[in-house]
């Protein structure tokens, strides 16, 4: 019996050892799709900055001045085209090079985002409590989306036609599909274009602010392996 023992685990031990040979004829590959957009969405961060002895009468004074810039910003509102959020609201103490406090300093700021540009470039022109901060662009998630399906469509052509074309090239007949991911993503960062100068003296002006979108590349990478056969 223990001879009979010792032999059935050193079979068992011979069977967990056998190693599984590596795929043969099997292709890395990658292939990708960029479609160029125009940009469909603007946001504009409007901001104002107060300064006074005591934190109440800041906080008072942002409050008036953001409540001001939200009355005149929800008469234009309309989902998905103009719509209005607070951004940032915040107090801190002001120190002297002694560290002494000296008073307090506070920001308030309101964002407007939307598709209909010339909308969002009146109200914030009509805004006369709040100065312009910051404006960005980028794209609607429709706008992605629709562009990511046309970009996918393209990249998995391509990935096909070059496996094909490898496969081929190697001396077989076609392949077979094993694995593959699929991947999206904007491409290099777009810098708003904007007159400045313009924007930023606007002051009281209830003058569209000038701006102009730029565009946005949308990548879709498509990777995987192929069987060769």
């Amino acid at each position: 019996m223990a001879a009979c023992a010792v032999w059935m685990a050193a079979g068992v031990a011979a069977a967990q050892t056998v190693s599984i040979a590596p795929p043969q004829n099997v292709l890395q590959l990658s292939a990708n799709s960029t479609v160029e957009v125009q940009q469909d969405l603007l946001s504009m961060t409007l901001s104002t900055t107060r300064e006074a002895a005591d934190a109440a009468t800041v906080q008072t004074q942002l409050r008036t001045a953001l409540d001001a810039a939200l009355v005149e910003a929800r008469k234009s509102a309309q989902p998905g085209q103009l719509d209005v959020r607070t951004g940032n609201f915040n107090l801190a103490p002001r120190y002297s090079r002694e560290g002494k406090m000296t008073g307090w300093r506070g920001t308030a700021s309101l964002v407007l985002e939307g598709r209909d540009f010339p909308r969002i470039t009146q109200t914030a022109g009509r805004i006369s409590t709040l100065s312009i901060a910051n404006v960005g662009f980028g794209l609607s998630r429709e706008q992605q989306a629709k562009t990511e399906a046309e970009a996918q469509s393209v990249a998995i052509d391509n990935f096909k036609q070059r496996a094909d074309e490898l496969a081929k090239g190697f001396g077989f007949s076609g392949y077979t599909l094993r694995e593959v991911s699929v991947n999206a993503h904007l491409g290099g960062p777009v810098q708003p274009r904007m007159m400045a100068m313009e924007a930023m003296a606007k002051a009281a002006s209830d003058a569209p602010v000038p701006i102009e979108a730029g565009k946005a590349n949308v990548v879709v990478n498509v990777s995987g392996s192929v069987q060769l056969k």
